[in-house]
Formats: structure tokens, C-alpha cells, sequence
């Protein structure tokens, strides 16, 4: 398996572009399974997970095109087969759940496997599956697969109400109203910007939404979705991610791209922590304002609070905080894994059920460490960049799934980071 050995100790200058969203683009490419004319997405971001999806979506029949290198996908559902997503495909990465909406409202039916992805806790389908439910499909959990039925000629319009916020249900509910029948409102939905960029997108597509972005969205159906071209909108992890990367190392850089609007909660977190947050004509650029970061309390909420998904790599940054800092993680009950990495490079860390006490030290130490998800592998680089001598990151293969280029981006401000490949 592959490794990235980080030298830490250089400042980091320069700029950084920001790649477009990984949970966009999953989420977009579901979408040319209701309508049988194209859709093209630009700014596409080169990653596995997206690879992954393509390979699914090919498996249902659809044609998909990469172009530019990859940054654009061009994608065909004009002659869609079997309607079943298979286990070995479906095994590798979590959002291969967003094709049951889409196949269920053109289809009339969909058989998909039960997903995989980061071992980081319990998500389960079941608010999915509440959804489709409330819009008169007919389900039935067999064999590892979830069986569904669009009975009396297709989905009917209808009132969801989630008792939680939940992304993908929120994702795969909007999809699937775009072609039912009357006026279907969500109620909880989640407000992240993948959510409005999926919105947009359905929109050029001839869909009839408003709402999106506020907890209450409301779908009219239509008939049929047209094609479209649809720009994903920027990573907002990745963003936040790599303004990190200053903060830790110190010195400067600019992210290409981003904007406080998509991290404004993160930006609130590293202000109160002693770092510089500049909005720039091309993107945000990032200076830390003293020696040492202070120390901040960060609490994981649905968006517009604080992301999940930048729990871990800020967990890196309050490694070396002057003080005490708590973080408490409210989204996924099994996402501090990287807590014990953290510790072998000298962290002081206790975990107490969701809640982690970062105890700030002058300076972490180089280490081998064990990346055990997408985001517990790039905080334990952005802690080597911060440390003293080289840390050896090893099992990277779930960086590949949500970072693009992540050595190229990071050696071209300044840092010391290597790929080893693996036998």
C-alpha cells in the first residue's frame, strides 16, 4: 500500500487552487438517471469515489464520457439497463445509495445494494428509504439489497418530514420528487451547499424547486427532465483542509476558489484561534497571526455549523494550541480514530465517548501512523507539516477517494511531502 512521508518544519507560501466538491459531483452524476438526454458537469474533481460512481453508473447503462483531463464528465442515460446497482460496486463508497431515488422515479423500480465507504460510524438508509416511502414507493429489504417499487404508474408527490437532518436522504428525496406526481415538501432538509448546487442543477434540468438551502423545500414534478451543462461548485472541504495548512506551518497561502460563504462557521473557529482569514478577488487567503494558535472549543453540527468533516484535520491544528481545547463531534459517533495517531506523534488527547480534550503541546514529533479514513489521512499530514523530523503516513488509499493532487498542491507552497508506492 501506498505512504506519504512528510518532512515537517517549512513555512508554506504561495497559492492553492481548490478543486470542485467531491459530495457535489457524487451527488450530481445520480442525476442523469432522470432524463434520458445529457448532462455535463465542469469543474469535476479527479478522485476515486468519482471513478467509483462512474463505474456504477456504467454497470446501469449509462454513458459517461471524461474530457479535459477529467474535469469534465459527460454523461448518457438514454438507454438504461437493469435497474439493479450491484454489491460489488455499490460495497466501495457510501453515496452509491443516491441512484435509488433517481432510478425509482424514471423507472418505476430499483434494486441497490446496501453501501459501504469510511468505517466511521453508523449511516444508515433507513431516512432514505422514509422518503421514497412517503412518495408511495413500495420497499423491501432482502439478500443485502434494498427492492423498490413505484407502483400505479410511478411516484406520487408527498410530505417528508426527517426527523434528522440527513444529507444523502434529503439528496436522494429531491431527485426522486423531481418526476413525481404534485407538489412533494421536505421538511428538515439539510442546507449544505451541495444541496443548493444539486438544486441548480435539477433546475437547468427543467425541474420546478424552491426552497433549497432553507430547511423547507418544495418540488412540483414534472413530466420529463431536460439535459444539461452544470459547473459543480468548489470543495468546501478540501477548502477548509488546506487553509489549515498555514495555519499549522505557518506563513501564507491563497486558496483559489473558495469563499467565507461555503466554511463561514469554520472561519468563526479559526479567527477565535489566532488565524488570519483574508476574502481575496481570486479566493481566501490564510495567515497565522502569531507563533502559536490559541486554543477553541469546536462543536460538529449540519451545515451551517461547523463540518465533520474538517473535525479531524482541525483536531491536528489544536494539537499544538496554547491551552485546552474541547472538540465534541454530534454527527457520527465513531470519528475520532485518528485521536491515537495523533498521540504517537506526541498529541495529548483524551476521548471521553464523543467528546475529545486536546491538551495544546509546543511541538508534535515525527511518527509512523496509520490513516484509518478519508479524513483522519489528511490531518495526519497536516500534523507532520507541523512536526519535528518525518511522519510516515501509511494506508493513504482513502486520500485518493476526497483529495486531488494532495503532494503536488501541498510541495507547490513549500512543503516536503512524498508519495511511496507500495508493492
Amino acid at each position: 500500500m501506498d505512504s506519504i512521508i512528510v518532512k515537517g518544519g517549512a513555512e508554506l507560501n504561495g497559492e492553492i487552487p481548490i478543486a470542485g466538491a467531491k459530495n457535489a459531483c457524487l451527488t450530481l452524476m445520480p442525476a442523469t438517471l432522470l432524463t434520458d438526454a445529457p448532462l455535463t458537469l465542469t469543474n469535476a474533481p479527479r478522485l476515486s469515489d468519482i471513478a467509483t460512481m462512474t463505474e456504477l453508473l456504467r454497470s446501469l447503462g449509462t454513458e459517461v464520457s471524461a474530457l479535459q483531463g477529467g474535469r469534465v464528465l459527460t454523461m448518457s442515460s438514454h438507454a438504461l439497463g437493469k435497474p439493479r446497482a450491484e454489491y460489488d460496486i455499490v460495497r466501495k463508497m457510501r453515496a452509491s445509495i443516491l441512484v435509488l431515488g433517481p432510478l425509482l422515479a424514471r423507472e418505476g423500480r430499483a434494486e441497490v445494494s446496501l453501501p459501504g465507504g469510511c468505517a466511521i460510524g453508523a449511516r444508515p438508509v433507513d431516512l432514505h428509504l422514509q422518503a421514497l416511502s412517503a412518495l408511495g414507493a413500495e420497499l423491501d429489504l432482502r439478500d443485502g439489497y434494498v427492492h423498490a417499487t413505484a407502483p400505479n404508474g410511478g411516484l406520487k408527490a408527498g410530505r417528508i418530514a426527517f426527523p434528522v437532518v440527513s444529507v444523502g436522504a434529503t439528496e436522494n428525496a429531491l431527485m426522486a420528487a423531481t418526476l413525481a406526481r404534485g407538489t412533494t415538501v421536505i421538511e428538515n432538509a439539510a442546507r449544505e451547499p451541495e444541496i443548493a448546487d444539486l438544486a441548480r442543477c435539477l433546475k437547468r434540468m427543467g425541474a420546478r424547486i424552491e426552497g433549497e438551502g432553507s430547511s423547507t423545500i418544495e418540488i412540483e414534478g414534472v413530466d420529463a427532465l431536460d439535459g444539461a451543462t452544470h459547473p459543480v461548485v468548489a470543495d468546501r472541504i478540501e477548502l477548509g483542509t488546506y487553509m489549515l495548512a498555514p495555519a499549522i506551518a505557518g506563513g501564507s497561502v491563497e486558496c483559489l476558489g473558495g469563499s467565507i460563504a461555503l466554511v463561514e462557521a469554520f472561519c468563526e473557529r479559526l479567527d477565535a484561534a489566532g488565524i488570519s482569514v483574508e476574502e481575496t478577488p481570486r479566493g481566501l487567503k490564510v495567515a497565522r497571526r502569531g507563533d502559536r494558535v490559541g486554543a477553541v472549543d469546536v462543536e460538529t453540527a449540519p451545515f451551517p455549523g461547523f463540518p465533520t468533516d474538517l473535525q479531524a484535520q482541525m483536531m491536528a491544528l489544536l494539537c499544538t494550541a496554547d491551552g485546552v481545547s474541547t472538540l465534541h463531534e454530534t454527527i457520527f459517533e465513531n470519528r475520532f480514530m485518528h485521536a491515537p495517531e495523533l498521540t504517537r506523534m506526541g498529541a495529548r488527547i483524551d476521548v471521553q465517548g464523543g467528546t475529545a480534550r486536546v491538551t495544546g503541546v509546543p511541538r508534535l514529533k515525527g511518527a509512523q501512523v496509520m490513516a484509518t479514513d478519508l479524513r483522519a489521512s489528511v490531518s495526519l499530514i497536516l500534523a507532520g507539516l507541523a512536526a519535528e523530523g518525518e511522519t510516515q503516513v501509511n494506508r493513504v488509499y482513502h486520500l485518493d477517494r476526497g483529495y486531488e493532487r494532495l503532494e503536488d498542491k501541498l510541495r507547490a507552497v513549500g512543503a516536503s511531502v512524498e508519495r511511496v508506492r507500495g508493492s
